[in-house]
């Protein structure tokens, strides 16, 4: 039981390299997407309710994290149109996203992860992306999703300055 946690972890791992053999916006795309996707809501919750917190299961969870990132970036990025402005606001967020990261290093000698309420946001409709775009065009979701985002990027660094990380 104490393995569960780490089980629905991996399980992402599984789900997103099956991403690969899909067509993007295809119905078992979307299954698998959404399947990994709850994995990710839940493993945490279910790691803590079972007692079943290691570094272990951090380490996987980062890993499993990065793989379901890049296979949705490979399979998602030649496939949408993304607009100059776009990516210029994404790299405005990236960059503030950076300088929170290397100011937390240098000043608290330490890598810090800010779980606020606005990070968990921008996950969850970044997370949501692909279910929009069925019905909303990138342009207007990416106005929410980068807005959420670079309020989020902004308050991570006020706290990571004030030292009211949460």
């Amino acid at each position: 039981m104490k393995n569960i946690a780490n089980i629905i972890t991996f399980s992402r791992i599984v789900f997103s390299i099956a991403i690969l053999f899909f067509p993007p916006f295809s119905p078992m795309f979307y299954v698998l997407y959404g399947a990994a996707g709850l994995t990710d809501m839940i493993d945490g919750t279910v790691a803590r309710k079972t007692n079943a917190v290691s570094a272990f299961g951090a380490k996987l969870e980062t890993i499993a994290d990065f793989i379901f990132v890049a296979v949705c970036l490979f399979k998602l990025l030649p496939v949408l149109v993304i607009p100059v402005w776009l990516w210029v606001w994404i790299a405005v967020i990236a960059l503030i996203k950076i300088s929170n990261t290397l100011y937390g290093v240098v000043m608290h000698k330490k890598m810090i992860a800010v779980h606020s309420v606005m990070n968990k946001v921008t996950g969850a409709l970044l997370f949501a992306l692909p279910f929009m775009l069925g019905f909303l065009h990138l342009q207007y979701s990416a106005i929410v999703i980068c807005a959420a985002a670079t309020f989020a990027a902004i308050q991570e660094g006020h706290y990571i300055r004030t030292g009211r990380v949460k």
